[in-house]
């Protein structure tokens, strides 16, 4: 029996013997994972005194949180299979058999406290952070960057009441959409916090939910949709630093500004007239009625391509304590964090989600995001231990390289063997790094062809199949022309 990302399950069920499967419910995610043990507190996973989770059961609290974690670890893994699992774990511990269903599992996730999930989140990112030091930092003060993004749902009657779909597509023709605004540590790439809502919310309002999550003396850095007024407005008075593009919206003239240097000036903004639809009125008339924001205006230039014109917009308004120099090299960190969503939605699988109801969507999505930090907690493990740069660590490596070597560790018959594996899959995540490719363009392109079959426009009850569709331009997608 092999378990992938946690090797030492079999070798601690091995051990056991011919003993009852008591041990196995009592397992935590530090029994299982010796080098992981300080990512999660063991309270976090325990049974309740009283109520839902306080029974006794084959997938107790521990095993449900370490069975999704797997199956989300593992793209496109069915309820199914996780049961096959613990069925094999069951009997190698010496226990009975268990229902071949996955009725239990799925029953057993929907127990699952979204609570927990939350807080394990937020203790793998603190972890990472532990384990990666201090590189995301500006002048001592720590960086946390925000980003959002969106994923689907399964087209079900309760996801649509709650995440519908666009409203350019026909009903039965489309999915559920989810958005959600991720919170990032710049330090170690792993994710903080998390806010989701619909297509209705706007990424101002659900980083309004995150506020609370940002301490005194962060710095924030998010692209041109939060450098607007409300934010870097709001968000000084708690004693945070906005760094942002400036929003598309705005204009800015540097004869009018109080000049710096050279494309970097001090401007003063008014509080407009009209309520912004994404505060309420109390919080609105709180604004003040002008701040003092600092404008950077830089070009960047790509050979053989041609040149952008960016603008900055922030509060760190000290020339001196924050050169202009240092927050254009801040901003271009901001990129290699928005492909940490790319590592979640495309290796991860993230793209869609597989759950039927919104409560277990939402638990899924905190789950990926979980199981995303416990292997940025191994390539944090790993820069420290070789002093590598932590961007040029390949995220999908890494997986296929855990992967790979807990099927070693597993093996394993002692417990030096077990850490000599470890310690040579550190090594190996060192020496395996990503090229230097600066400038390299990589468009959003689609290379392979799609298959000539026709667009699903109408519910699949009322659709009629063309025949001999590959002779007709009509029963081709709409795209195809484009991608020849």
């Amino acid at each position: 029996m092999q378990t992938p990302y946690f090797p030492n399950f079999r070798c601690r069920l091995a051990a056991l013997g011919r003993r009852t499967a008591q041990r196995l419910r009592q397992a935590t995610l530090a029994q299982v994972q010796q080098h992981l043990c300080d990512l999660l507190p063991t309270p976090l996973l325990s049974s309740e005194d009283e109520g839902l989770n306080s029974r006794e059961r084959v997938f107790s609290l521990r095993l449900t949180f370490e069975c999704f974690v797997w199956q989300l670890l593992k793209p496109r893994t069915p309820c199914r299979e996780v049961v096959r699992q613990v069925q094999g774990l069951m009997r190698l511990a010496g226990g009975g058999l268990i229902d071949e269903g996955d009725s239990a599992y799925v029953q057993a996730r929907q127990r699952l406290p979204r609570e927990r999930l939350e807080k394990a989140l937020e203790f793998s990112a603190q972890a990472a952070d532990r384990r990666s030091g201090s590189g995301g930092r500006l002048q001592d003060r720590p960086i946390k960057v925000v980003d959002g993004s969106s994923t689907q749902l399964p087209d079900t009657q309760a996801n649509q009441q709650v995440y519908p779909q666009h409203s350019t597509q026909k009903r039965g023709c489309g999915f559920p959409l989810m958005k959600f605004v991720v919170l990032f540590s710049l330090c170690s790439g792993a994710v903080l916090r998390v806010m989701m809502g619909n297509k209705h919310n706007h990424d101002l309002r659900l980083l309004r939910g995150l506020w609370e999550s940002l301490s005194k003396g962060d710095i924030l850095l998010g692209d041109r949709a939060y450098g607007e007024y409300t934010t870097l407005a709001g968000l000084p008075g708690q004693g945070v630093d906005v760094l942002a593009r400036l929003h598309h919206a705005r204009m800015v003239d540097f004869r009018k500004a109080r000049r710096l240097a050279k494309n970097d000036g001090l401007f003063i903004w008014k509080k407009g007239c009209q309520q912004s639809r994404i505060l309420s009125a109390n919080e609105w008339a709180l604004l003040p009625a002008e701040i003092t924001v600092r404008v950077i205006r830089f070009t960047a230039t790509i050979r053989g391509f041609r040149s952008r014109r960016i603008t900055l917009v922030t509060t760190l308004l000290e020339a001196e304590l924050y050169p202009a120099a240092e927050l254009v090299a801040l901003y271009a960190r901001r990129w290699r964090l928005e492909l940490c969503l790319r590592d979640l939605k495309t290796t991860m699988g993230m793209e869609e989600l597989r759950c039927k109801t919104p409560a277990m969507a939402e638990k899924e999505l905190l789950a990926y995001l979980v199981a995303h930090n416990l292997v940025r907690c191994v390539i944090a493990e790993s820069v420290a231990r070789y002093q590598v740069d932590l961007q040029r660590i390949s995220f999908k490596g890494s997986v296929d390289a855990l992967r790979q070597y807990s099927d070693a560790i597993a093996k394993a018959r002692s417990q030096t063997m077990r850490r000599q594996l470890w310690e040579d899959l550190l090594l190996n995540l060192a020496r395996d790094l990503v090229r230097l490719r600066p400038d390299r363009r990589e468009p959003r392109a689609v290379k392979r062809r799609p298959k000539p079959y026709p667009l699903l426009n109408k519910p699949r009850h009322q659709f009629v199949e063309i025949s001999h569709r590959s002779r007709y331009w009509k029963g081709r997608p709409r795209n195809y022309r484009g991608l020849n």
